[in-house]
């Protein structure tokens, strides 16, 4: 674990995981997601699509939640995929203050059609790990993930 950092082992060991891990994922996320470019949508607005077909209806505050996005910039998200069509705001009936966002019929056919290629390209990137690496990485991603909540 060579690096320039001249800490303890246990520091050293971090900083190196920490590095590999980030690099991986912005390679993978970058990777996985240029697919998106050729139907004008972003990594957002994909993942926007995504959740609204396999949750449903959702607050735009419980979709900034589910896409790791803060609500200021999944306004902006939000407002490009309504004017595409893909996407449209109700209020909800119970609490007018909330605006809950419904996929159209555009745009859950988009997504349907784009998520097979997405999900492909996936197993295609994962492709240089064996099945249980990848086992193991899911579960340790996990592992980490809930011990920073």
């Amino acid at each position: 674990m060579p690096n320039r950092y001249s800490g303890n082992q246990e520091e050293q060991r971090a900083l190196s995981a920490y590095v590999k891990l980030s690099r991986a994922a912005q390679a993978m996320e970058t990777a996985a997601h240029r697919h998106l470019a050729a139907h004008n949508l972003t990594i957002s607005q994909f993942g926007v699509l995504e959740a609204l077909l396999h949750l449903g209806p959702l607050s735009q505050r419980r979709l900034a939640e589910k896409i790791l996005r803060s609500s200021g910039n999944l306004t902006m998200v939000i407002d490009n995929l309504e004017r595409d069509g893909l996407v449209r705001r109700e209020r909800d009936p119970n609490d007018r203050r909330v605006m809950i966002v419904n996929l159209t019929k555009a745009g859950e056919k988009l997504i349907r059609d784009l998520l097979p290629t997405h999900v492909r390209g996936l197993t295609t990137l994962f492709g240089a790990l064996e099945a249980e690496e990848i086992e193991e990485l899911g579960r340790l991603s996990r592992k980490l993930g809930l011990s920073l909540k």
